[in-house]
């Protein structure tokens, strides 16, 4: 029997997971009922899994190259308007991003990994991650270990989308998602009331020149062929028509697919906002949010072999590559700095309705995919650790 034919056994059992998971969506790091869930469902397959780092991991094959396929499970805080009968029951904490389908999915996964446990040329190592709405998941969990013990060679990562046809594969190369470093500016002047300027320092003012200069980043000061963006999305000031404040607020994020452009524009924005403040007998300070992302860039071998092994199991139309990347960020972009990673789409449209994007309130998607799903990260790993197991016997 085919590992999508198996999948498609599972699938009642696969697509009940999901919606225990998503009726009961919870936010951060703290998915108490969530972790719970996936372990103990973990347990009844047979495995012996562990808590790490706010998520859970669990082993399943023999000693050699270690394939990681993680799935992000926490929700986001909104609530949910899609009218399903197994909508959030819990006010403020909705699934409209589709880890609820990741971990289900990796959930049907590890139930055919463990049927072929025998059969496996290696470790698959299962992460499910908390916290990669908060960008601080997947770093909680390498600096807790998930990596080691044994050391992860290569890594997968699977996202649905409400907009691709359900059950179409797309496989990312390259860079594939933006960083994300989100800001606070906050500009220091006088206090003075607003008919005599000359007294105080107007920090409004300085707030609108430094506004004006970073737009020069993207403009002037990096290459062609760089990608950077520099948004001001918020910018606070001021109390009343008549009185010149003490203080603005400015915030803002920045996102880039390339780490030296990431640290040039990090470095010279501070550079800026001091320097044009300064000019103005102001003062200014940039701070950046603990939460952030760095670009996440997919190794292209390894793209490849994934890509190639699930033309194996659907078809070459099911599944293509790529050629450009998305601005939003992921925190997968963790796990790939570190060792090889593969990042894929996995399509979950439905047709016969109106298709809202992830983190809208009424967002639906078609639980077809989850047995494709399933299917997929089994038999991308299996796939691999073979082949890793031939290539290790051809060199010796």
């Amino acid at each position: 029997m085919s590992y999508l034919d198996r999948a498609k056994e599972l699938a009642p059992a696969i697509v009940k997971d999901r919606r225990v998971l998503h009726s009961k969506p919870e936010l951060g790091m703290n998915l108490e009922h969530t972790v719970d869930y996936v372990y103990n469902r973990l347990k009844e397959m047979g495995y012996e899994p562990q808590r790490i780092g706010g998520g859970v991991c669990a082993l399943a094959g023999v000693p050699g190259k270690t394939l990681l396929l993680r799935a992000d499970m926490d929700a986001l805080p909104m609530e949910e308007e899609s009218g399903l009968p197994f909508a959030s029951q819990n006010p403020g904490a909705a699934h409209c991003c589709g880890h609820d389908l990741h971990t289900a999915m990796l959930l049907g996964a590890a139930q055919i990994l463990k049927e072929h446990e025998n059969e496996l040329k290696g470790t698959v190592k299962l992460m499910f991650q908390p916290g990669e709405e908060t960008l601080c998941g997947a770093r909680a969990m390498i600096d807790a270990g998930i990596l080691t013990n044994p050391s992860v060679d290569a890594a997968v990562a699977f996202h649905v989308n409400s907009g691709v046809p359900a059950g179409a594969v797309l496989a990312f190369q390259g860079p594939t998602a933006a960083s994300n470093d989100s800001f606070t500016i906050t500009v220091t002047g006088k206090g003075c009331h607003g008919s005599r300027p000359d007294e105080g320092v107007d920090p409004i003012a300085i707030a609108c020149h430094i506004h004006t200069a970073l737009q020069e980043l993207q403009a002037r000061e990096l290459k062609a062929g760089e990608i950077g963006v520099m948004t001001i999305g918020s910018i606070h000031g001021g109390t009343t028509f008549n009185v010149i404040p003490e203080e603005v607020k400015m915030q803002g994020t920045i996102r880039t697919f390339d780490n030296e452009v990431r640290e040039k524009l990090r470095a010279r924005m501070q550079e800026i906002c001091e320097g044009v403040a300064g000019a103005f007998r102001g003062s200014a300070k940039v701070s950046f949010e603990p939460a952030y992302a760095v670009p996440m860039v997919c190794d292209r071998e390894l793209a490849a072999e994934i890509k190639d092994s699930l033309c194996e199991l659907f078809s070459e139309k099911q599944v293509r590559f790529v050629d450009k990347s998305f601005p939003g960020s992921e925190d997968f972009s963790f796990i790939a700095q570190q060792v090889p990673a593969s990042f894929l789409v996995l399509g979950a449209r439905i047709e016969e309705k109106e298709v809202y994007g992830q983190h809208h309130p009424k967002v639906q998607f078609n639980e077809k995919c989850l047995p494709v799903g399933a299917a997929a990260y089994a038999y991308a790993a299996v796939s691999w650790l073979e082949k890793q197991s031939r290539k290790t016997q051809e060199e010796g």
